[in-house]
């Protein structure tokens, strides 16, 4: 783990051209289920539509000393189920690898269950993504056994396999 301070802050408008461009590198893109190109009016409506109302909260992943790496999420925020689904990518090809994915992971978990009361935050990752999977781990996610789903995507037939904490899992962790 990387011994630079992670934090997170709010997205705002003037996001826009760093996620476009982060999230349409091809290294970022191929690890997503939704492989589309992203445009900065689509994006806008995302802030608009999603963020804006609360449906999702997502943030700017910032590390001291390097700057503003990537972005993490809580999407389809559902407050009387108390479930939301997490999403997160880093956009600096150097950062990669660091820690900070899973840094940014755990403040986002602590912001959810913690601030927004969450019951159980999830996720869906590509089979492939390794990296990502031992990440999410660290953080406290843990597979759902035998939920696995196939989705067909530019680089072929990929399976996907979901994740989850729950409140009381996060509550009891072991912090490291």
């Amino acid at each position: 783990m990387s011994a630079e301070k992670v934090y997170i802050r709010p997205i705002t408008d003037a996001d826009t051209e760093k996620i476009v461009t982060w999230r349409n590198q091809d290294f970022v893109r191929k690890n997503f289920i939704y492989q589309k190109l992203f445009t900065e009016e689509g994006h806008r409506d995302w802030l608009k539509n999603q963020v804006e109302p609360g449906h999702v909260a997502q943030f700017i992943i910032c590390v001291e000393g390097l700057g503003e790496i990537g972005s993490v999420y809580l999407r389809d925020i559902d407050r009387e189920k108390g479930t939301a689904e997490y999403g997160a990518f880093i956009g600096e090809e150097k950062a990669l690898g660091c820690g900070y994915g899973t840094q940014a992971a755990r403040l986002i978990l602590d912001y959810g269950f913690g601030t927004l009361g969450l019951e159980c935050i999830f996720l869906r990752l590509l089979e492939k993504n390794s990296g990502a999977r031992r990440s999410y781990e660290k953080a406290g996610f843990r597979r759902i056994e035998n939920k696995r789903e196939i989705v067909n995507l530019e680089q072929g037939a990929c399976g996907v396999l979901f994740m989850e904490i729950d409140r009381s899992a996060w509550e009891t962790r072991d912090a490291d």
